[in-house]
């Protein structure tokens, strides 16, 4: 039983990266653990703060450690709160208590005070817009939800096809809220989709809002915080930083497209915003209200189980509006037939309609930069970034880029490893998508979306600001232009390739390319335009292909569930990964497989799988070598022993990760 603890104090009164030790009393040390709120004694009066660290070793001599008072009594500021989460955090996914604190406290210091600007066009304009009538069963989800938070307040997962009116709902129950004087968080995926809900939540609701994103500077985050603070902002609309940003009232978080990949951190913490949810909302005593067309498995598994409330919109909420009309072309077939253009003859077709028409189309392609990669053709030996181990890109610049690290170097003559001249750039990208859509249709106007493009706080809204007032025909882009987006006019979608990613590594493969499919269909359509979708795919009988077409999330669930049972992966089973990394590679390596053995010894009796060590698809980064493992075992509890026997470091860096 742990005789000392570490506490941090108030934000107000101690630098973030220091704790302070405390003597448990005899009385209370069954009582205290990670995360309790104590009273104190500092500087001579009684404060409270958190426990962060339990320890049997006095830290200093032990007759200078003063024993607590007592578990406190006083109800959680916000930063207590947040306090609170960080220690919860650091125990759920094994970082170190000040990566926790970072994390969570989104400002750390006082800024130079400016102005928090809003990401996108201005927004002075807009008029107060009066609440839309609610179709039945958008109306059943509101009372839905307000119900639920009366009884247990479960979360709920608003499960609705693309354009059933998600975000009016969201809005009710927003609206709901701010009449009870309590304060919301929205999150949305990427900062891209910034624009457009701010202008629909302006029109709503007024200038109550704020904005948290990584584009701002530090004096805007400041002062957004702030306001937050103190009340004076009743909605943060963000990505996943937004999360964390300090409301005294808060009464609702609300997680749109929640099966996003971008509400996962890939740094330590290794945090999925869903999970950090339920726990701000516990500790908050908040309601949580997940969306989505594409629901992640894990989510809709506990809606089947009865932990989540399931709330569905099973139609499109305008009433002309109508899901598209999908149509699956066989590249295979193309090939065969002699064309080897980036368009198949479909799509070449359904373009030339539009255009015709003076309807617009989106073109996605999950790929950017001029070429995929650039090889020999001579010795098939790829050009990677002596960095990071990773191909580089060519740009229409002449230069070839590492799009992890930055490196950049000028396109060789001859190959580096074998001075052959043969030399050349294979795959397709973004750039070269609109230099070919300008070529075959040169009355079309372009727009072009992805990272390169959309450099610079206003990138984004720029882009899709112009695509929404029509100056353009074709937008052309990367995943971004499929999250969310509603443009009336948008009546056809060529999906270019994207079951390339089918067949990655990754157990989620078959679920991300549904997901990414069906949420591209349901860019077209949206108002009174029927939509057309042609999906080009070398694997047109896949399971998740077959569904995506159909719009029809349930028949793909079916189907992916039992191959997640068989294989115990999440849902059906829990998953451990650990990332061991560091600069010495021999070293590296080594140290995984003793820790790896370790594993083996102490938990393959209990059940657990162990997979690996072994090098991930990018083993070197920015000069780190990394190894990565996984350990399957359905009880999440044997996981955690699992990850806390990891802690025991030794000179690498370990990152753990539960699914």
């Amino acid at each position: 039983m742990p005789i000392y603890a570490d506490v941090i104090v108030n934000i107000s009164a101690s630098d973030l990266d220091r704790s302070f030790q405390y003597r448990i009393p005899e009385e209370l040390r069954e009582s205290i653990r990670l995360g309790s709120r104590v009273d104190i004694p500092f500087n001579r009066r009684s404060i409270s703060g958190f426990v962060v660290g339990l320890s049997d070793e006095p830290a200093i001599e032990e007759d200078k450690i003063l024993p607590l008072t007592g578990l406190s009594k006083k109800s959680a500021a916000v930063e207590d709160r947040l306090m609170a989460l960080a220690a919860w955090m650091r125990e759920r996914y094994g970082c170190t208590m000040n990566q926790a604190l970072m994390t969570v406290l989104p400002v750390k210091k006082a800024s130079k005070r400016g102005k928090a600007k809003v990401e996108g066009p201005d927004l002075s304009d807009i008029s107060p817009e009066a609440a839309p009538t609610l179709n039945e069963a958008q109306t059943a989800a509101v009372q839905a939800v307000l119900a639920e938070r009366k009884g247990a307040n479960r979360p709920g997962l608003l499960f609705g096809v693309t354009g059933s009116g998600k975000t009016e709902v969201y809005m009710a129950v927003i609206e709901q809220l701010l009449a009870e004087k309590k304060q919301v968080i929205l999150l949305i995926p990427e900062i891209a989709l910034t624009w457009q809900n701010l202008k629909r939540f302006y029109a709503r609701f007024g200038d109550r809002i704020g904005v948290i994103n990584s584009r701002q500077s530090a004096g805007e985050k400041y002062e957004t915080v702030e306001k937050a603070k103190k009340g004076q902002i009743d909605l943060v609309i963000g990505p996943r930083s937004a999360l964390f940003t300090p409301m005294p009232r808060l009464g609702l978080i609300v997680i749109d497209e929640e099966h996003e990949e971008s509400y996962r951190s890939e740094l330590s913490p290794r945090y999925h915003s869903v999970e950090v949810a339920e726990k701000l909302c516990e500790l908050s005593g908040a309601s949580l209200l997940l969306g989505s067309a594409t629901p992640s498995l894990e989510s809709f598994y506990k809606a089947q189980n009865g932990r989540y409330q399931l709330l569905r919109l099973p139609a499109r909420a305008v009433p002309e509006s109508r899901l598209p009309a999908v149509r699956v072309v066989d590249l295979r077939e193309e090939m065969k037939a002699g064309n080897k253009s980036v368009f198949s003859r479909l799509l070449r077709e359904k373009i030339e309609e539009r255009l015709e028409k003076r309807e617009q189309i989106m073109l996605f392609l999950n790929r950017r930069g001029y070429a995929g990669f650039v090889s020999c053709r001579s010795c098939g030996k790829a050009l990677k970034c002596p960095h990071c181990d990773v191909g580089l890109t060519y740009h229409r610049d002449g230069f070839l880029r590492c799009h992890y690290c930055g490196f950049s170097v000028r396109f060789p003559d001859r190959c580096p490893s074998c001075g052959s001249p043969y030399v050349a750039a294979f795959g397709t990208g973004t750039q070269k998508v609109e230099s070919i859509v300008r070529k075959e249709f040169p009355e079309a106007r372009v727009l072009r979306m992805d990272a390169d493009t959309t450099k610079g706080k206003e990138g984004h809204s720029r882009i899709l600001s112009a695509f929404a007032h029509q100056g353009a025909d074709i937008l052309v882009g990367t995943q971004m232009i499929v999250k969310g987006h509603d443009f009336p006019r948008v009546s056809l979608v060529g999906i270019l390739a994207a079951d390339l990613s089918l067949y990655s590594s990754d157990y989620r493969a078959a679920e991300q390319t549904f997901e990414l499919l069906t949420q591209a269909s349901g860019r077209a359509g949206r108002g009174a335009l029927a939509g057309e979708v042609v999906i080009q795919t070398y694997s047109p009988e896949h399971y998740a292909v077959q569904t995506a077409a159909a719009q029809d999330y349930e028949a793909f669930y079916a189907e992916e569930l039992p191959r997640r049972e068989l294989l115990h992966y999440p849902p059906a089973g829990a998953m451990l990964a650990v990332g061991v990394s560091g600069t010495e590679e021999a070293e590296n390596e080594a140290f995984a497989a003793g820790l790896a053995e370790r594993i083996r010894r102490a938990f393959e009796p209990l059940g657990a799988v162990l997979i690996g060590p072994t090098a991930p698809f990018r083993s070197k980064v920015q000069d780190v070598y990394r190894q990565v493992m996984f350990v399957k075992h359905p009880d999440r509890t044997l996981l955690l022993k699992i990850q806390e026997l990891t802690r025991e470091t030794g000179g690498v860096r370990i990152q753990t990760d539960i699914f």
